[in-house]
């Protein structure tokens, strides 16, 4: 427990107390000097409950301001006998259950269980009734017609995107059929969004809630003409993804009840596909994890945290250093912590460093916004549709990058080093805090005039921008980053806006979207528009005008990279992180950056 105390008369007395009724363990009070301004002074306890951290800041009393606080610390302090949790600030970050995904060699009839998923291309079905050939067949007398039945009943066609699942009893309790399409034009990437096979995993995935199956396989009524073993990993992929399901902080955790999926398709490398598949979904299983959390649990200490965990996870191949606020004052990061400087909670700037095995090839960097919650400052978010309920999510930047990092940690590509970078902080309101007309002063030395508090996203990334360039001779730079509201209403809720310095630089995260089945559309860095970031009194301004307002942000960014010494992409993913139709986290970008660090180190796929 964290308390804030003013004045002296009685705290000893009441320090004494909470020590003696076990409440607190330690706790030092300070006596203000009377001639000295009024400052608030931080006292840092430790509770019994180590999961229970918070902050009380009270105005002091005298004998009146004892009971008072007494009657708000009961609010708060669980009693040193009771086991139960009333607080969030620690939570997992790892699933309780994992789901078993293996490659069968058997086929569907001879398979016994609680759903079978069966993927069928539109040249499979017959023209009429009665005329079922091959597996099909095969798997429709083993279940008395029921496959028969489905087709018919339902008028299944096979088209891709349609299913159908029924209940039919016996040793195979549940049956789904997803349509592919035609085989012909099945592939292992989509040009836009998930592959063929993602979807196939992702639509047993949800027959297996809808049927509340523990068991699942998963099969192909033939072979397409391609990898099979990357197949498997596709809809592998696909499935665990789309099963998740978030209610950690429900007093009941649910969740799905699926425990084991076996595919009944994949070959000798299917395994290996497989076993890909399940890193880059715990990567992205992490960000949805940190971006879903409240602002009172996803704090910069707890992003610090997600990192330390990595880099424990793996230390033959990464280094984590976090940076205080008197090292970033150091560094004269004016921006970054102009920004932070409201919030009781201290800013955590992040730099977790990956160093793959043998000789180093490439070196990137990828940032991302870390700001774990966001108010606006003084230009606060007010009335309807100022989404202030939602800005937990304005850390979905990092929650990617760290998504990323995890894969990574699973996957150990060789020869390539990533710098991983994350200025964590808040934006909130305090009579200290970054007000409209302040100009602040970046680490490298350039001024910006701030017009509006809440344009703040793009402050924190220019100075992990300039600190990530200084790592040595990058050859790329990516940053992702929940920027504006204005890529949002372009775009809609499932696409990132992409800018890039150079097309070869755009096209290859493009590229690496694509294989992870993200979308992303290239956006135009339109030089032009830089003249609305100019200030009469300082080099820049932070906010442009109304129109091109992610445009706008893209450019401002753009000014704090050297981009002809380094290739640069920005990822605006304001509105893909969070699914206001699910009510939960995505987990986007986590495998579109890992893709794009495998495609640098020479290993995409």
């Amino acid at each position: 427990m964290s308390l804030i105390l003013g004045g002296w008369r009685g705290v000893g007395s009441l320090c004494r107390g909470l020590e003696c009724s076990g409440t607190i363990r330690r706790i030092a009070c300070v006596r203000r000097s009377s001639q000295a301004a009024p400052e608030r002074v931080h006292h840092s306890c430790q509770a019994i409950n180590p999961a229970k951290l918070v902050t009380t800041v009270l105005p002091w009393r005298g004998d009146a301001g004892v009971r008072q606080f007494r009657r708000k610390l009961s609010l708060v302090a669980a009693s040193p006998t009771d086991s139960t949790n009333y607080s969030l600030s620690q939570v997992s970050l790892t699933p309780k259950k994992q789901i078993n995904v293996s490659i069968g060699s058997g086929y569907p009839q001879d398979w016994s269980g609680d759903l079978l998923a069966l993927g069928v291309f539109e040249g499979d079905l017959p023209s009429k009734e009665g005329s079922l050939s091959g597996c099909l067949a095969t798997l429709d007398a083993s279940l008395d017609g029921a496959i028969e039945d489905i087709i018919q009943t339902y008028e299944f066609k096979g088209k891709e995107g349609s299913q159908q699942a029924v209940r039919v009893g016996g040793k195979i309790k549940n049956v789904v059929l997803i349509g592919l399409g035609k085989v012909e034009d099945a592939a292992l990437e989509a040009k836009w969004g998930l592959s063929l096979f993602q979807t196939l995993g992702a639509a047993a995935a949800a027959a297996a809630k809808t049927t509340k199956a523990r068991t699942l396989a998963l099969a192909l009524t033939q072979l397409p003409p391609v990898d099979e073993g990357e197949a498997s990993g596709k809809a592998a992929n696909g499935l665990l993804h789309a099963i998740y399901e978030t209610s950690r902080f429900k007093s009941s955790e649910t969740g799905p009840k699926l425990e084991s999926a076996e595919l009944l398709f994949g070959g000798k490398d299917g395994a290996a596909a497989v076993q890909r598949a399940q890193a880059f979904v715990a990567g992205a299983t992490l960000t949805r994890y940190l971006v879903e959390a409240p602002p009172n649990v996803c704090t910069p200490a707890h992003l610090a945290q997600a990192a330390e965990e990595i880099a424990e996870s793996a230390p033959d191949v990464y280094q984590l250093k976090v940076l205080e606020k008197a090292d970033c004052e150091a560094l004269k990061m004016g921006l970054y912590l102009g920004v932070a400087e409201a919030s009781a909670l201290p800013p955590k700037f992040i730099h977790l460093t990956y160093t793959g095995a043998g000789e180093i090839k490439r070196r990137v960097g990828i940032v991302g916004k870390g700001l774990t919650f966001d108010s606006g400052g003084y230009n606060i978010k007010a009335g309807a549709g100022s989404m202030i309920e939602m800005m937990k999510i304005d850390m979905g930047g990092s929650g990617a990058v760290l998504g990323a990092a995890k894969t990574l940690a699973l996957l150990k590509p060789e020869g390539i080093e990533v710098h991983f970078v994350i200025a964590a902080c808040e934006n909130m309101v305090a009579g200290g805090g970054m007000r409209p007309g302040d100009i602040l002063v970046a680490s490298n030395g350039k001024t910006v005039e701030i017009n509006n508090t809440d344009a703040e996203g793009r402050l924190t990334l220019a100075d992990a921008l300039l600190y990530v360039q200084n790592q040595g001779q990058l050859d790329a730079v990516v940053d992702i980053a929940t920027l504006t509201g204005a890529c949002m209403i372009a775009l809609g809720p499932a696409i990132a806006g992409l800018y890039g310095s150079s097309d070869a630089a755009a096209e290859a995260v493009a590229a690496a979207a694509r294989r992870a089945g993200e979308k992303v559309w290239r956006m135009p860095l339109e030089k032009a528009y830089a003249d609305a970031l100019k200030s009469p009194i300082a080099d820049y301004k932070n906010v442009g005008g109304r129109a091109g307002g992610s445009i706008h942000a893209a450019l401002f960014l753009n000014e704090f990279v050297d981009t002809e010494r380094v290739a640069w992409v920005h990822l605006d993913a304001a509105a893909p992180v969070f699914s206001d139709k699910d009510g939960s986290a995505t987990g986007f970008g986590a495998q579109t950056l890992a893709q794009w660090v495998l495609g640098e180190a020479g290993l995409a796929g």
